[in-house]
C-alpha cells in the first residue's frame, strides 16, 4: 500500500483499488482545544463528501462509556446516510462478565439501532477480526 498524508486525514491506498481513510483521533489525545477544533473541522469536511465513503467504521473503547467525541462521531456517521458499523475495541481488557453490559451501554449511548453492527473486537486475541474483515469485504466487493 502507499500512504498520502493530508492535514491529519490519512489516506491508505490498498492494492491500487480502494482507499482506507483514517480520520484524526479525538479521544484521549493530549492536544490543545484549538487542535481538537481543527480536527473537528477536518471531519466535518470529510463527512460533507459522504458519497465517497463506502463503509464507515467507528472504533470505540469497549472498556468505557462512549465519550462526547464518540457520540459526535456516531452522529456524523448517521447523518452521512452511508453504511457504517461500530467496533468495540480492547475487548481483552474486560472480564467476561462485563462484555455484554458494556456492549449494551455502547449501543445505547451512541443510539445505534439494530441495523448498525457492533463488533466486539480484540487485536490481542483476534476476536472479531474475521467478522470485521467480512464486513469490509462485503462492502467493497
Amino acid at each position: 500500500y502507499t500512504t498520502l498524508f493530508r492535514s491529519h486525514v490519512n489516506y491508505f491506498l490498498i492494492d491500487r483499488r480502494l482507499y482506507f481513510v483514517d480520520l484524526p483521533g479525538y479521544g484521549y489525545a493530549d492536544v490543545s482545544q484549538k487542535e481538537k477544533e481543527r480536527w473537528a473541522k477536518l471531519m466535518e469536511d470529510f463527512f460533507a463528501e459522504s458519497a465517497l465513503m463506502t463503509l464507515g467504521i467507528h472504533i470505540v473503547d469497549a472498556r468505557h462509556k462512549p465519550t462526547a467525541g464518540d457520540i459526535q462521531m456516531a452522529e456524523w456517521f448517521k447523518q452521512s446516510g452511508r453504511p457504517f458499523l461500530a467496533v468495540a475495541n480492547k475487548l481483552d481488557k474486560l472480564k467476561k462478565s462485563e462484555i455484554e453490559k458494556n456492549l449494551a451501554l455502547i449501543r445505547e449511548t451512541l443510539a445505534l439501532d439494530e441495523s448498525v453492527p457492533l463488533i466486539p473486537f480484540s487485536a490481542e486475541s483476534g476476536r472479531g477480526r474475521e467478522t470485521l474483515l467480512a464486513a469490509i469485504t462485503a462492502a467493497v466487493l
